[in-house]
């Protein structure tokens, strides 16, 4: 049996994703961590790699509307790169507590590297029509007003909330699906 019952069954349709780190550490409470998420997701963007219709960085975790060609390995490939520039990140600025924790929250099968930033698994959800992605969109630029920290879904700066307001994101992002 796998280690999760979510599964990329379409990998070229568009997912609802969600990335979480380990513990539920808020390694994105520090904007240099979120900059490293999204100049990623940019980079794959650019070079064609996946198509990013929304996104919701949190202090803790991240939710993206995707599709892309083979999207179960770019995801594999944005969390590993990610990861690793996220642990230069913080042992550049001495974030040893969180690297501590970091560690501690290692699994055990992960052999392979002294830390463990990501939990395992994107729980996708394959969104199948307008209505859904609608949905799916419109809980993603919801997800920091839910949580208290602004009012309105513009003012949430790691969000396409603005974008769909008409107005300029961080970066770009497909709106015409």
């Amino acid at each position: 049996m796998g280690r999760s019952r979510y599964t990329i069954q379409d990998e070229q349709a568009s997912h609802f994703l969600t990335c979480t780190v380990v513990d539920w550490i808020p390694i994105f409470a520090n904007p240099l961590a979120a900059e490293i998420v999204l100049d990623s997701l940019s980079f794959l963007q650019r070079n064609g790699r996946i198509t990013l219709w929304a996104y919701v960085v949190m202090e803790n975790h991240m939710h993206m509307v995707a599709s892309a060609q083979r999207l179960s390995k770019d995801l594999r490939t944005f969390k590993s790169f990610t990861a690793r520039q996220l642990v230069d990140m913080l042992e550049e600025t001495g974030a040893y507590g969180t690297l501590r924790k970091l560690r501690r929250a290692k699994r055990s099968h992960k052999g392979d590297r002294k830390y463990q930033v990501w939990q395992e698994g994107s729980h996708p959800k394959m969104l199948e029509g307008r209505h859904m992605i609608e949905q799916k969109i419109a809980y993603i630029h919801d997800n920091p007003v839910k949580r208290g920290y602004v009012d309105d879904p513009r003012h949430w700066r790691y969000s396409t909330a603005r974008i769909y307001a008409g107005e300029t994101g961080l970066i770009e992002v497909a709106v015409d699906w």
